[in-house]
């Protein structure tokens, strides 16, 4: 393991523990928003309200000493300028100048995002693909690093937009936190007796140690049988019959990019199976479209997630090392 990537599984494992202390019994899905920072991906959790999905996201915020953070409310008048900001006349100078909107932060919460027009929505595509916003003909870069963590209820679907597929699969992972366990929610009750405690969390990483974080990110190895696998495990969900219109390529790039970023951020330098295994209903499903008949049995979205793995595993077996071959190999 190089000097560049152990300092780095420090920096990642710095983030978890730090967020950790406010959103508490969480740990694999703050592994998941890490992850997702380390490969400069976005993530969407979609779960019922009440669940420490804007804590989280404002718990990772607060340990990045120097980050900038915006959050916007998504309500259905909202407008797109009011994500990407607009130009204001200067009746002094008699010229527009560009007042930036609330895009332009290193993290952005955008909560209960389905809440948004689509026109608005679609305000965000630009930014999360290409880290730029075009307002009046001219290109504005935002800031680097950019990270995006939306927010949206399972319920309360009066009043929302979905999302159209484009727009999630700009998400490189879709996941859920969940009710926490009796004792995590007991300490919850605790922990909030004099206040909440994400307005006491210090930041425990500086932006600048960022940079350290990305390359290393790149350092990570991903064996060639893994990486093929990933591939026909994302291929596969073009042939099921579960489904109509599979994940595109741009799901293979995020499954292969997740799985050496999750490896970083647990403390290895390369990819096991069981990262593939973890992250392939997290970043894969949302990039599928079911078909109407499996639509119409109702299924949870684990229950659908379990289907759609199991066949996929059928097309794309789990790859075994051919330990005796190579070595009967290297010895002739």
């Amino acid at each position: 393991m190089t000097e560049n990537v152990a300092k780095a599984i420090e920096i990642a494992g710095r983030l978890c523990d730090n967020a950790g202390r406010v959103v508490l019994g969480k740990r694999p899905q703050i592994e998941l928003v890490v992850a997702a920072l380390v490969c400069r991906g976005h993530v969407l959790f979609e779960d019922v309200p009440g669940t420490a999905k804007t804590m989280l996201a404002r718990s990772l915020s607060a340990s990045i000493e120097d980050a900038a953070v915006g959050r916007i409310q998504c309500t259905p008048d909202l407008q797109p300028t009011d994500i990407t900001g607009l130009s204001v006349w200067d009746p002094v100078d008699r010229t527009f100048e560009f007042q930036p909107g609330p895009i332009f932060v290193n993290v952005l919460v955008v909560d209960e995002i389905n809440r948004a027009l689509p026109k608005a929505q679609s305000a965000l595509l630009e930014g999360m693909a290409e880290r730029q916003v075009t307002v009046d003909g001219v290109t504005h870069p935002l800031a680097d690093p950019f990270l995006l963590i939306a927010t949206e209820n399972a319920i309360e679907q009066e009043g929302t937009f979905p999302l159209p597929e484009a727009q999630l699969d700009r998400f490189i992972v879709r996941s859920s936190l969940g009710y926490p366990s009796l004792e995590d929610e007991l300490s919850i009750v605790d922990a909030q007796l004099h206040g909440h405690p994400v307005d006491s969390l210090r930041p425990v990483v500086a932006l600048s140690e960022l940079p350290v974080v990305f390359a290393a990110h790149e350092e990570v190895y991903i064996d060639p049988l893994l990486k093929r696998w990933a591939v026909e495990l994302v291929r596969a969900t073009r042939v099921i019959d579960l489904v109509d219109v599979g994940a595109s390529v741009r799901g293979s790039l995020a499954l292969e990019r997740m799985a050496r970023a999750l490896a970083l951020v647990l403390g290895r330098d390369y990819v096991v199976a069981e990262d593939i295994e973890r992250l392939f209903p997290l970043v894969v499903m949302h990039r599928m479209v079911a078909t109407a008949d499996v639509i119409m049995e109702g299924l949870s979205g684990d229950e659908l997630a379990d289907r759609v793995w199991r066949a996929c595993l059928a097309q794309a077996p789990r790859p075994e090392p051919t330990w005796d071959a190579e070595a009967a190999t290297a010895e002739a």
